[in-house]
């Protein structure tokens, strides 16, 4: 396996919404980086001001953008991507500490096979003791799983190996591979927050890309530390904390992700499954968020959007059917 030449640059999007006690530590960490030669891109989703002065003081060598609006996670990842100049590109959340050797190891997962469009390292909570993810898999009931999650780390996932896809916590990604899957944007713009990474990694096998785990590259996570209240940050079962808006979006982005990537023999296959999910969920919502049914019932969803992005992908995957260095 060859090592990454330390004189390629490798662009890293780090997306925040101003929760500055996780955005410093990030950055920190991000400049503590055994590999050095790094543009590092924030886009800043917040409402404050002075956020992108105070970066560029602490931070000079941080390229910031400032949105101006909330552009949530995909959007503005998109965003820095469009500004970035690397053929590899890692994309943050601004509550997620890099290991010193993170960028050094897990660009190494790219070596592996010229396939390979996403990696993924070993991702774990603050305490260093438990799993937040192992790399992101996708499931009967057609959601997201992240594996170990919420598991103790005592090793059992130290083995490096293929995967469905990476959990956008802390991906790695191909510039080739984003380019060539792109349908009016490298992520939904759609999707608020959720199921960004399940879309994007379905969209991708779709033409044939790989991901790849390596467990030495590691990472740490204050899940849901942009998205939920205090007290249910990390918890297993903090979906019960969401908003009203981001529980809609954690439903809805589910079924655009179905429409956009699902063949028809795959839901002729899983539908049972999906029908189980789709009662347990609603069930959920009728029983302990009755409030909620409103929303969900009556805001109109995009799923005209969603077809059309379908048949774009199709179209895509049709065009290079007869070329097979490129599908």
């Amino acid at each position: 396996m060859n090592v990454p030449s330390t004189n390629r640059i490798i662009s890293v999007v780090v997306v925040t919404s101003g929760a500055l006690d996780h955005l410093w530590r990030c950055l920190s960490s991000l400049r503590e980086q055994s590999y050095r030669n790094l543009e590092i891109i924030l886009i800043d989703n917040s409402a404050d001001e002075n956020l992108s002065k105070e970066v560029n003081r602490l931070y000079p060598e941080v390229k910031v953008s400032r949105s101006g609006k909330n552009l949530f996670y995909g959007r503005a990842l998109n965003k820095g991507i469009e500004i970035s100049s690397a053929d590899l590109i890692l994309c943050l959340n601004d509550d997620v500490i890099l290991d010193k050797d993170f960028v050094a190891l897990a660009s190494r997962g790219f070596e592996k096979d010229a396939r390979i469009g996403m990696v993924s390292g070993k991702i774990l909570r603050l305490d260093k003791k438990t799993i937040d993810s192992t790399g992101l898999f996708l499931t009967i009931w057609r959601t997201a799983r992240e594996r170990g999650h919420g598991k103790p780390d005592t090793g059992q996932y130290g083995k490096e190996g293929y995967i469905f896809g990476a959990p956008l916590a802390a991906g790695f990604f191909r510039r080739a591979m984003l380019e060539q899957i792109k349908v009016e944007g490298y992520f939904d713009d759609d999707f608020d927050m959720f199921y960004e990474d399940l879309d994007i990694a379905w969209r991708s096998h779709r033409f044939s890309w790989k991901a790849y785990y390596l467990p030495d590259a590691v990472a740490y996570h204050a899940r849901g530390a942009s998205a939920r209240c205090p007290n249910a940050i990390g918890k297993k079962f903090a979906r019960t904390q969401l908003s009203e808006a981001l529980l809609f979006e954690l439903m809805k982005n589910r079924y655009l992700t179905i429409i956009k990537n699902e063949t028809l023999l795959g839901l002729a296959l899983h539908l049972p499954f999906i029908l189980i999910y789709d009662i347990l969920a609603w069930g959920y919502v009728f029983f302990f968020r009755p409030l909620y049914l409103k929303r969900l019932l009556f805001t109109p969803l995009p799923v005209g959007p969603a077809f059309r992005k379908r048949k774009a992908i199709m179209a895509k995957r049709a065009s290079l059917k007869n070329d097979t260095s490129l599908l």
